[in-house]
């Protein structure tokens, strides 16, 4: 059934909605998200707050204000037989600073997502201990950079091991376990594969942490088979009003791909889980137009697409040509 039409009369407070893209950026060549060298060489968290700024000043001349910052900013910061590297933040006090203030300047929106071995949900003490050890490293980087409470570090539920159920409830014993200014950042999304929306729902209602929106995870696992924009909804619901939600949209992967192997090069056909080069506009502006029409609360939107700075560019001039309504509440 087709959303009604956008209010007229809508007042756009917390308007217009940022788009934003994860951590490489493309449309510019050379610019780099943060210090990929080996131990060996001394990689440092300098080194990448330089290379940050370079993107900001990059960011603001494409009217970008919404970024996912590398979770390797900082290399090796957390790693247990390197002690060399665990006072980078320390070390970078004045850079951090900086760096925020010029994010402020901007009022550009960043956002952290760790890598998938931080699992609050696992049986392991020891991956606990350093999973809860990482996302304090995260939450002190954004609280040096000066970062608001809008800067959240996304988090998944985790692996499955026995079952679903069990799982949650190792999340929400493990999100317990985070002292309370990290706690205040962490935010939870649903995967693809393991745990729903629904389950990301029952962690919330036992946690108060609040839920992303992952549109194409939402699509590849939605056993209750909620319509996408009653997730959307239920998903918004979960944020305080103090934090500013943001959702992951991305369209699937549709090309062949093409796998060398050592017996010859095999064709592979699309999985659907996995993210396309570009963005559909379509099912994305009948989502958001949809969204509008129910005066849902306005959001930000990370654009998980291959083509990162670039596909976002090329969704907002597709936004502008076929939904000129929808065009002044994108940003």
């Amino acid at each position: 059934m087709a959303a009604d039409p956008i209010p007229a009369d809508l007042t756009p407070v917390g308007f217009p909605m940022r788009l934003g893209f994860p951590v490489k950026v493309l449309g510019t060549p050379g610019l780099r998200s943060h210090d990929s060298r080996r131990w060996q060489n001394q990689p440092h968290l300098s080194v990448s707050l330089a290379y940050v700024r370079d993107i900001f000043l990059y960011l603001q001349s494409r009217s970008i204000r919404f970024y996912r910052l590398s979770g390797q900013l900082a290399p090796y910061l957390t790693h247990p037989d390197l002690p060399g590297f665990h006072r980078q933040l320390d070390e970078c006090a004045t850079e951090l600073a900086a760096i925020g203030d010029l994010a402020r300047q901007q009022r550009l929106r960043l956002t952290l997502h760790p890598g998938f071995f931080v699992q609050l949900n696992s049986p392991s003490p020891a991956l606990l201990a350093r999973s809860v050890q990482e996302l304090e490293s995260a939450a002190a980087l954004l609280d040096g950079m000066g970062i608001d409470q809008d800067g959240v570090i996304v988090v998944h539920v985790g692996g499955v091991h026995d079952n679903t159920q069990a799982g949650r409830t190792r999340f929400v014993r493990g999100w317990e376990t985070l002292p309370a200014p990290t706690r205040r950042r962490v935010v939870l999304e649903h995967d693809d594969r393991r745990y729903s929306l629904s389950d990301a729902l029952w962690i919330h209602r036992r946690t108060g942490v609040p839920v992303v929106f992952d549109s194409l995870h939402h699509r590849c696992l939605n056993p209750e088979d909620i319509p996408p924009i009653d997730g959307l909804r239920l998903a918004l619901a979960t944020w305080p009003t103090s934090k500013r939600p943001k959702i992951h949209i991305s369209s699937p992967r549709t090309e062949i791909r093409y796998l060398r192997r050592p017996d010859g090069v095999h064709m592979q056909a699309p999985l659907l889980n996995q993210h396309s080069d570009f963005l559909d506009p379509f099912p994305i502006i009948d989502l958001l137009s949809a969204a509008l029409s129910l005066s849902l609360r306005p959001f930000d939107i990370l654009l998980e697409a291959k083509a990162k700075d670039v596909a976002l560019l090329r969704l907002r001039s597709q936004i502008e040509r076929y939904a000129p309504a929808l065009h002044p509440y994108i940003g």
